[in-house]
Protein backbone atom coordinates (compact mmCIF):
# COMPACT_ATOMS: atom_id res chain seq x y z
CA UNK A 1 0.00 0.00 0.00
CA UNK A 2 3.15 2.13 1.08
CA UNK A 3 4.73 2.02 -2.45
CA UNK A 4 1.43 2.12 -4.06
CA UNK A 5 0.82 5.30 -2.72
CA UNK A 6 4.49 6.64 -3.29
CA UNK A 7 4.09 5.29 -7.14
CA UNK A 8 0.75 7.41 -7.49
CA UNK A 9 2.71 10.82 -5.69
CA UNK A 10 5.37 9.98 -8.36
CA UNK A 11 3.22 9.46 -11.20
CA UNK A 12 1.33 12.77 -10.56
CA UNK A 13 4.49 15.02 -9.76
CA UNK A 14 5.64 13.56 -13.15
CA UNK A 15 2.69 14.76 -14.87
CA UNK A 16 2.87 18.21 -12.79
CA UNK A 17 6.21 18.56 -14.53
CA UNK A 18 5.17 17.79 -17.40
CA UNK A 19 2.53 20.10 -17.39
CA UNK A 20 4.83 23.00 -16.37
CA UNK A 21 7.13 21.74 -19.69
CA UNK A 22 4.06 22.36 -21.68
CA UNK A 23 2.44 25.25 -20.42
CA UNK A 24 5.90 26.88 -20.35
CA UNK A 25 6.35 25.87 -24.16
CA UNK A 26 2.83 27.80 -25.22
CA UNK A 27 4.02 30.35 -22.95
CA UNK A 28 7.32 30.89 -25.57
CA UNK A 29 5.08 30.56 -28.39
CA UNK A 30 2.50 33.45 -27.10
CA UNK A 31 4.87 35.58 -25.89
CA UNK A 32 7.05 35.59 -29.31
CA UNK A 33 3.87 36.03 -31.14
CA UNK A 34 2.89 38.86 -28.90
CA UNK A 35 6.09 40.52 -29.18
CA UNK A 36 5.80 39.70 -32.79
CA UNK A 37 2.96 42.42 -32.75
CA UNK A 38 4.27 44.88 -30.59
CA UNK A 39 7.46 45.49 -33.06
CA UNK A 40 4.27 46.21 -35.53
CA UNK A 41 2.97 49.02 -33.43
CA UNK A 42 3.72 52.53 -33.48
CA UNK A 43 3.10 52.56 -29.47
CA UNK A 44 6.31 51.53 -27.31
CA UNK A 45 4.56 51.13 -24.11
CA UNK A 46 3.20 47.45 -25.24
CA UNK A 47 7.22 46.13 -25.99
CA UNK A 48 7.75 47.71 -21.95
CA UNK A 49 4.99 45.57 -20.86
CA UNK A 50 5.86 42.62 -22.69
CA UNK A 51 9.38 42.50 -21.65
CA UNK A 52 8.65 43.26 -18.06
CA UNK A 53 6.26 40.28 -17.58
CA UNK A 54 8.62 37.89 -19.75
CA UNK A 55 10.45 36.52 -16.83
CA UNK A 56 8.28 36.43 -14.16
CA UNK A 57 5.80 34.96 -15.98
CA UNK A 58 8.22 32.07 -16.52
CA UNK A 59 9.10 31.87 -13.15
CA UNK A 60 5.54 31.35 -12.20
CA UNK A 61 4.64 28.84 -14.76
CA UNK A 62 7.61 26.65 -13.02
CA UNK A 63 7.31 27.80 -9.49
CA UNK A 64 3.42 27.27 -8.70
CA UNK A 65 3.40 23.83 -10.00
CA UNK A 66 6.18 22.76 -7.90
CA UNK A 67 5.23 24.46 -5.05
CA UNK A 68 1.71 22.10 -5.74
CA UNK A 69 4.20 19.61 -6.15
CA UNK A 70 6.26 20.08 -3.00
CA UNK A 71 2.49 19.94 -1.13
CA UNK A 72 2.37 16.15 -2.25
CA UNK A 73 4.94 15.03 -0.94
CA UNK A 74 5.39 16.49 2.16
CA UNK A 75 1.59 15.32 2.27
CA UNK A 76 2.33 12.16 2.38
CA UNK A 77 5.55 12.36 4.72
CA UNK A 78 4.34 14.68 7.19
CA UNK A 79 1.26 14.53 9.70
CA UNK A 80 1.50 18.24 10.66
CA UNK A 81 -0.76 20.86 8.54
CA UNK A 82 0.44 22.38 5.31
CA UNK A 83 -1.73 25.53 6.04
CA UNK A 84 2.32 27.42 5.61
CA UNK A 85 2.39 26.04 1.72
CA UNK A 86 -0.91 28.12 0.80
CA UNK A 87 0.62 31.45 2.27
CA UNK A 88 3.79 30.31 0.50
CA UNK A 89 2.02 30.14 -2.64
CA UNK A 90 0.50 33.99 -1.82
CA UNK A 91 3.97 34.96 -1.28
CA UNK A 92 5.17 33.89 -4.86
CA UNK A 93 2.15 35.18 -6.49
CA UNK A 94 3.10 39.08 -4.76
CA UNK A 95 6.60 38.24 -5.83
CA UNK A 96 5.74 37.61 -9.28
CA UNK A 97 3.57 40.58 -9.42
CA UNK A 98 6.20 42.98 -7.52
CA UNK A 99 8.56 41.73 -9.37
CA UNK A 100 6.91 42.05 -13.00
CA UNK A 101 5.37 45.64 -11.95
CA UNK A 102 8.96 46.80 -11.04
CA UNK A 103 10.54 45.53 -14.74
CA UNK A 104 8.31 47.58 -16.45
CA UNK A 105 8.24 50.68 -14.89
CA UNK A 106 12.16 50.40 -15.44
CA UNK A 107 11.49 49.57 -19.28
CA UNK A 108 9.34 52.64 -19.18
CA UNK A 109 12.63 54.49 -17.82
CA UNK A 110 14.73 53.44 -20.51
CA UNK A 111 12.07 54.08 -23.47
CA UNK A 112 11.54 57.55 -22.05
CA UNK A 113 15.21 58.52 -21.72
CA UNK A 114 15.92 56.98 -25.23
CA UNK A 115 14.36 60.01 -26.31
CA UNK A 116 17.12 62.78 -25.96
CA UNK A 117 14.14 66.01 -25.61
CA UNK A 118 13.00 64.19 -22.29
CA UNK A 119 13.96 66.18 -18.84
CA UNK A 120 16.25 62.35 -17.47
CA UNK A 121 16.47 63.98 -13.97
CA UNK A 122 12.57 64.15 -13.92
CA UNK A 123 12.27 60.71 -15.33
CA UNK A 124 14.43 59.11 -13.01
CA UNK A 125 13.30 60.96 -9.89
CA UNK A 126 9.63 59.75 -10.80
CA UNK A 127 10.55 55.99 -11.80
CA UNK A 128 12.17 55.89 -8.54
CA UNK A 129 9.49 56.97 -6.72
CA UNK A 130 7.32 54.63 -8.35
CA UNK A 131 9.47 51.82 -7.87
CA UNK A 132 9.73 52.45 -4.21
CA UNK A 133 6.14 52.75 -4.15
CA UNK A 134 5.71 49.43 -5.39
CA UNK A 135 8.47 47.58 -3.31
CA UNK A 136 6.40 48.99 -0.27
CA UNK A 137 3.16 47.59 -1.52
CA UNK A 138 4.93 44.40 -1.82
CA UNK A 139 6.49 44.15 1.91
CA UNK A 140 3.04 45.60 3.48
CA UNK A 141 0.78 43.19 1.22
CA UNK A 142 3.43 40.38 2.31
CA UNK A 143 3.09 41.31 6.31
CA UNK A 144 -0.67 41.47 5.73
CA UNK A 145 -0.25 37.31 4.16
CA UNK A 146 1.81 36.46 7.23
CA UNK A 147 -0.99 37.70 9.15
CA UNK A 148 0.73 40.92 11.10
CA UNK A 149 -1.08 43.86 11.95
CA UNK A 150 -1.02 46.17 9.71
CA UNK A 151 -2.42 48.84 11.90
CA UNK A 152 -0.07 47.82 14.99
CA UNK A 153 2.75 47.97 13.01
CA UNK A 154 2.31 51.66 11.74
CA UNK A 155 1.70 52.86 15.15
CA UNK A 156 4.57 51.19 16.13
CA UNK A 157 6.18 52.75 13.10
CA UNK A 158 5.21 55.71 14.25
CA UNK A 159 7.09 55.41 17.31
CA UNK A 160 10.11 53.74 15.38
CA UNK A 161 9.87 56.28 12.77
CA UNK A 162 11.10 58.90 15.57
CA UNK A 163 13.92 57.54 17.07
CA UNK A 164 15.03 56.53 13.76
CA UNK A 165 14.65 59.90 12.43
CA UNK A 166 16.59 61.43 15.19
CA UNK A 167 19.57 58.18 14.74
CA UNK A 168 19.49 59.10 10.86
CA UNK A 169 18.98 62.56 10.74
CA UNK A 170 21.91 63.36 8.07
CA UNK A 171 20.35 60.07 5.56
CA UNK A 172 16.71 61.64 6.32
CA UNK A 173 18.49 65.40 5.35
CA UNK A 174 20.28 63.59 2.45
CA UNK A 175 16.96 62.01 1.20
CA UNK A 176 15.03 65.15 1.68
CA UNK A 177 17.85 67.22 0.09
CA UNK A 178 17.90 64.95 -2.91
CA UNK A 179 13.78 64.91 -3.35
CA UNK A 180 14.49 68.74 -3.41
CA UNK A 181 16.78 68.39 -6.76
CA UNK A 182 14.17 66.34 -8.31
CA UNK A 183 11.40 68.71 -7.74
CA UNK A 184 13.08 72.43 -7.60
CA UNK A 185 15.79 70.81 -10.29
CA UNK A 186 18.53 73.91 -10.10
CA UNK A 187 20.30 71.15 -12.18
CA UNK A 188 20.53 67.86 -13.83
CA UNK A 189 22.31 65.06 -15.08
CA UNK A 190 24.71 66.26 -18.09
CA UNK A 191 25.05 70.14 -16.42
CA UNK A 192 27.93 71.74 -15.84
CA UNK A 193 27.56 73.39 -12.14
CA UNK A 194 30.10 74.82 -9.66
CA UNK A 195 29.32 76.52 -6.11
CA UNK A 196 31.47 79.60 -5.07
CA UNK A 197 30.73 78.36 -1.29
CA UNK A 198 32.15 75.44 -1.88
CA UNK A 199 35.42 73.54 -4.33
CA UNK A 200 32.44 71.83 -6.21
CA UNK A 201 32.92 72.00 -10.35
CA UNK A 202 32.17 69.77 -12.84
CA UNK A 203 29.42 67.87 -14.98
CA UNK A 204 26.85 66.14 -12.92
CA UNK A 205 26.81 62.17 -13.59
CA UNK A 206 24.13 60.97 -10.92
CA UNK A 207 21.55 62.07 -8.97
CA UNK A 208 21.00 59.55 -6.20
CA UNK A 209 18.73 59.42 -3.07
CA UNK A 210 21.69 60.12 -0.68
CA UNK A 211 24.65 61.49 -2.58
CA UNK A 212 24.98 63.33 -5.85
CA UNK A 213 27.76 62.03 -8.19
CA UNK A 214 30.12 65.04 -9.84
CA UNK A 215 32.58 64.06 -12.71
CA UNK A 216 35.52 67.10 -11.92
CA UNK A 217 37.06 68.48 -15.39
CA UNK A 218 40.46 66.50 -14.23
CA UNK A 219 37.82 63.17 -14.50
CA UNK A 220 37.87 63.14 -10.66
CA UNK A 221 34.84 61.39 -9.34
CA UNK A 222 33.50 64.06 -6.69
CA UNK A 223 30.21 62.55 -4.45
CA UNK A 224 28.84 65.70 -2.90
CA UNK A 225 25.99 64.73 -0.29
CA UNK A 226 22.76 65.78 -1.31
CA UNK A 227 22.01 68.14 2.07
CA UNK A 228 24.74 70.33 1.06
CA UNK A 229 22.82 72.03 -1.87
CA UNK A 230 20.27 72.62 0.59
CA UNK A 231 23.07 75.16 1.71
CA UNK A 232 24.89 76.47 -0.91
CA UNK A 233 24.85 78.60 -3.60
CA UNK A 234 24.85 76.81 -6.92
CA UNK A 235 25.42 78.05 -10.50
CA UNK A 236 24.57 76.58 -13.10
CA UNK A 237 26.42 77.37 -16.46
CA UNK A 238 25.13 74.90 -18.74
CA UNK A 239 22.04 77.12 -18.80
CA UNK A 240 23.78 80.23 -19.33
CA UNK A 241 22.02 82.11 -23.05
CA UNK A 242 25.07 83.89 -23.83
CA UNK A 243 29.03 84.05 -23.20
CA UNK A 244 30.25 87.04 -22.47
CA UNK A 245 33.61 88.60 -23.60
CA UNK A 246 35.09 91.43 -21.67
CA UNK A 247 38.30 92.68 -22.51
CA UNK A 248 40.27 96.08 -22.16
CA UNK A 249 43.11 97.14 -25.23
CA UNK A 250 45.22 99.51 -24.69
CA UNK A 251 46.36 101.88 -27.45
CA UNK A 252 49.79 104.16 -27.52
CA UNK A 253 49.37 107.94 -26.77
CA UNK A 254 50.39 108.83 -30.02
CA UNK A 255 47.54 107.32 -31.57
CA UNK A 256 44.96 109.46 -29.71
CA UNK A 257 43.88 111.20 -32.97
CA UNK A 258 43.18 107.52 -34.40
CA UNK A 259 41.01 106.75 -31.17
CA UNK A 260 37.85 107.44 -32.67
CA UNK A 261 37.81 105.80 -35.84
CA UNK A 262 38.94 102.63 -34.49
CA UNK A 263 36.36 102.00 -31.46
CA UNK A 264 33.58 102.86 -34.41
CA UNK A 265 35.00 100.61 -36.71
CA UNK A 266 35.24 97.82 -33.64
CA UNK A 267 31.68 98.43 -32.99
CA UNK A 268 30.60 97.93 -36.46
CA UNK A 269 32.90 94.77 -36.69
CA UNK A 270 31.07 93.13 -33.46
CA UNK A 271 27.67 94.19 -35.13
CA UNK A 272 28.32 92.60 -38.06
CA UNK A 273 30.10 89.37 -36.52
CA UNK A 274 27.75 85.89 -37.21
CA UNK A 275 28.94 84.71 -33.91
CA UNK A 276 28.12 87.73 -31.76
CA UNK A 277 24.42 88.30 -30.81
CA UNK A 278 23.68 91.93 -31.15
CA UNK A 279 20.52 91.65 -29.70
CA UNK A 280 22.14 91.31 -26.53
CA UNK A 281 23.95 94.38 -24.69
CA UNK A 282 27.19 95.50 -27.00
CA UNK A 283 29.49 98.47 -25.49
CA UNK A 284 32.92 99.76 -27.45
CA UNK A 285 34.11 103.04 -25.87
CA UNK A 286 37.53 104.42 -24.22
CA UNK A 287 37.69 103.98 -21.16
CA UNK A 288 40.55 105.28 -19.41
CA UNK A 289 43.99 106.82 -19.17
CA UNK A 290 46.51 103.78 -18.61
CA UNK A 291 49.96 104.26 -17.52
CA UNK A 292 51.51 103.79 -21.11
CA UNK A 293 48.03 103.24 -23.21
CA UNK A 294 44.87 104.77 -23.93
CA UNK A 295 42.65 102.00 -22.71
CA UNK A 296 39.51 101.07 -24.82
CA UNK A 297 36.84 98.45 -23.54
CA UNK A 298 34.85 95.74 -25.71
CA UNK A 299 31.55 94.43 -23.98
CA UNK A 300 29.63 91.69 -25.85
CA UNK A 301 28.11 88.51 -25.97
CA UNK A 302 28.39 85.24 -27.92
CA UNK A 303 25.17 83.25 -29.74
CA UNK A 304 27.37 80.24 -28.14
CA UNK A 305 27.59 79.02 -24.62
CA UNK A 306 29.75 76.08 -25.33
CA UNK A 307 33.06 76.06 -23.90
CA UNK A 308 35.48 75.44 -26.73
CA UNK A 309 33.65 77.22 -29.49
CA UNK A 310 33.62 79.95 -27.12
CA UNK A 311 37.35 80.85 -27.01
CA UNK A 312 37.37 80.10 -30.95
CA UNK A 313 34.88 82.94 -31.61
CA UNK A 314 36.68 85.08 -29.13
CA UNK A 315 40.08 84.68 -30.45
CA UNK A 316 38.49 85.44 -34.02
CA UNK A 317 37.14 88.60 -32.38
CA UNK A 318 40.29 89.82 -31.01
CA UNK A 319 42.22 89.02 -34.35
CA UNK A 320 39.91 91.53 -36.15
CA UNK A 321 40.43 93.93 -33.54
CA UNK A 322 44.34 93.69 -34.14
CA UNK A 323 43.49 94.35 -38.07
CA UNK A 324 41.38 96.81 -37.18
CA UNK A 325 44.20 98.36 -35.34
CA UNK A 326 46.93 98.36 -37.60
CA UNK A 327 44.86 99.34 -40.37
CA UNK A 328 44.55 102.20 -38.73
CA UNK A 329 48.22 102.55 -38.70
CA UNK A 330 47.93 102.50 -34.88
CA UNK A 331 49.83 99.73 -32.84
CA UNK A 332 48.91 97.99 -28.90
CA UNK A 333 50.84 100.22 -26.36
CA UNK A 334 53.00 97.93 -24.12
CA UNK A 335 54.61 99.55 -20.79
CA UNK A 336 56.94 102.30 -21.47
CA UNK A 337 58.78 104.66 -19.41
CA UNK A 338 60.04 108.16 -20.10
CA UNK A 339 62.73 109.57 -18.65
CA UNK A 340 63.18 113.47 -18.21
CA UNK A 341 67.45 114.54 -17.97
CA UNK A 342 67.53 118.41 -16.38
CA UNK A 343 70.14 120.07 -18.95
CA UNK A 344 72.00 121.63 -15.93
CA UNK A 345 71.90 118.45 -14.40
CA UNK A 346 73.70 116.52 -17.25
CA UNK A 347 76.09 119.36 -18.43
CA UNK A 348 77.59 119.22 -14.50
CA UNK A 349 77.90 115.27 -14.79
CA UNK A 350 79.85 115.64 -17.97
CA UNK A 351 81.97 118.22 -16.16
CA UNK A 352 83.06 115.65 -13.39
CA UNK A 353 83.71 112.93 -16.17
CA UNK A 354 85.97 115.68 -17.77
CA UNK A 355 87.78 115.64 -14.50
Amino acid sequence: MFQLTESLILNEVIFITTFSLIAWGVWRVVLGRLESLAEKTKVTWDNAVIHGIRAPISVLIWCWPATVSLGLVLEDNLNHSLDWLATLKLILLIFVAVWALYRIVSNFEAEVLSHPERDPTTVQAVSKVVRLAVIILGVLTVMQTLGLSLSGLLTFGGVGGLIAGLAAKDLLSNFFGGMMIYFDRPFKVGDWIRSPDRNIEGTVERIGWRMTMIRTFDKRPLYVPNSVFSNIVVENPSRMTNRRIYETIGLRYQDSAKMDKIIADVHAMLKEHPEIDATQTLIVNFNAFGKSSLDFFVYTFTKTVNWVRFHEVKQDVMLQIINIIHENEADIAFPTQTLKVDPAVESAEKQMLNL
